[in-house]
């Protein structure tokens, strides 16, 4: 059976810190999907092969599709691609984000926003300097809301027509869970969760959806080192009832799931746990 296509056709989103891990998975899926997307990112000297990696893949996505459907009736929509440099920390980025991908892709409606800019350096909570805590703080749960409420500011009040959209928080399992060198981080993620929830109460008069999605071991640039330690590899496999650590490909269908009105459309104030059924199994 072939994937379900253009789920997504002539929407615009928005994702932050979208050119690696899950933030990038999403996006293609997005693209895939028929969804014009424009991504965030700090544009630091080692992250540009990364944007520009990420560039060629949707160019090549066009092509493909371009070139599938001159010999098939049934053609598949690509979105468009675009992005823009930024810090989440800094309030500005958030609606300059919002105003780039409407002027880009030339549309009065931001459909979708998903709010993935995070940092996770692990480190012990007894020698933890204050400076690590206030940057994890800054970018996970400072950058969220400053995302959230300016995507939220588009979809509630200026959106044609308007109303409607969905917001889709990268929470973390370490919102529910504890973590002894993550004491700094474990709450930013609890505050994206808590976010979330409090959103999906304040915009539901604007038909605005807000909902978290709480991975669990995804191998991503956070914890590729973390995960080279074989032995904490197999312990964690272990305990995960699917037998595997996760990859960032596992989280776009359930963004999709949340961004797609026909799919969830009555689906706003929840929490979807992607962790292999690891949360059930820790006792």
């Amino acid at each position: 059976m072939a994937p379900p296509s253009n789920l997504l056709a002539g929407k615009t989103a928005i994702i932050t810190g979208g050119t690696t891990g899950i933030g990038r998975a999403i996006c293609l899926e997005f693209l895939r999907q028929g969804c014009n997307v424009a991504v965030n990112h700090l544009d630091l000297p080692h992250d540009r092969p990364h944007v520009e990696s990420l560039v060629a893949e949707a160019q090549q996505l066009k092509a493909q599709a371009q070139a599938s459907s001159a010999s098939s009736a049934s053609a598949r929509a690509i979105g468009s691609f675009a992005h823009l440099a930024g810090d989440v920390t800094d309030p500005a980025t958030g609606p300059a984000l919002v105003a780039f991908a409407l002027a880009t892709f030339a549309t009065a409606r931001l459909d979708i926003c998903v709010s993935n800019a995070g940092i996770c350096t692990f480190a012990e909570f007894l020698d933890l300097p204050a400076a690590l805590y206030a940057q994890t703080v800054r970018t996970n749960l400072d950058g969220a809301f400053y995302t959230v409420q300016a995507a939220a500011r588009q979809m509630a009040l200026h959106n044609v027509p308007p109303g409607g959209g969905s917001i889709i928080g990268i929470s973390s399992i370490s919102a529910l869970v504890g973590g002894g060198g993550q004491t700094h981080y474990t709450p930013t993620k609890a505050g994206v969760l808590s976010l979330m929830q409090s959103t999906a109460v304040a915009l539901g008069r604007y038909g605005v959806r807000c909902n978290a999605l709480l991975p669990g071991t995804i191998r991503t640039q956070l914890n590729d080192a973390d995960l080279q330690d074989e032995a904490k590899r197999a312990y964690m496999e272990g305990r995960i009832p699917l037998g595997r650590t996760g990859l960032p490909a596992d989280l776009a269908g359930p963004a999709v799931f949340l961004a797609s009105d026909e799919l969830s459309g009555y689906v706003s104030g929840a929490q979807l746990l992607v962790d292999g059924g690891a949360f059930v199994n820790f006792q």
